[in-house]
């Protein structure tokens, strides 16, 4: 869905980022937090994506990324990813507008502080939460 108010539907497929984080014991500050769950208490607060060449970026809080809906995506409407689309991996996050969904990660980090986020930047509101 759109900030602008149109939206589309569209098949998606790719991994949850919650099964992506739990895999590879990612954005935790202790040891503590992996388990048969993730404890979300133990996570950093945000996750900053950006591009390959960093001129796109977004920011998002963990409780958001955490929703079993939120997929890095590799197939769109049965088909792998076309550099236009994203290729090779997209953020999907459903909660959120359009504007968070990352076309092309480059890199994921962690923190505790809120990353820049470039729509924020332009004068959007930074949760854009549906």
């Amino acid at each position: 869905k759109c900030v602008e108010g149109w939206s589309q539907v569209i098949s998606y497929r790719g991994i949850r980022f919650s099964d992506f984080l739990n895999h590879y014991k990612l954005a935790a500050k202790t040891e503590k937090a992996w388990g048969k769950d993730v404890d979300p208490n133990q996570l950093f607060k945000y996750v900053g994506l950006e591009t390959p060449d960093a001129v796109y970026y977004v920011s998002i809080d963990m409780k958001s990324m955490l929703h079993p809906k939120t997929l890095l995506v590799t197939e769109m409407n049965g088909e792998i990813l076309s550099p236009g689309h994203g290729a090779p991996l997209r953020l999907i996050i459903p909660v959120k507008y359009g504007i968070k969904n990352l076309k092309c990660i480059g890199r994921i980090f962690f923190s505790d502080e809120q990353p820049p986020d470039y729509w924020t930047e332009q004068g959007y509101d930074w949760y854009a939460g549906l």
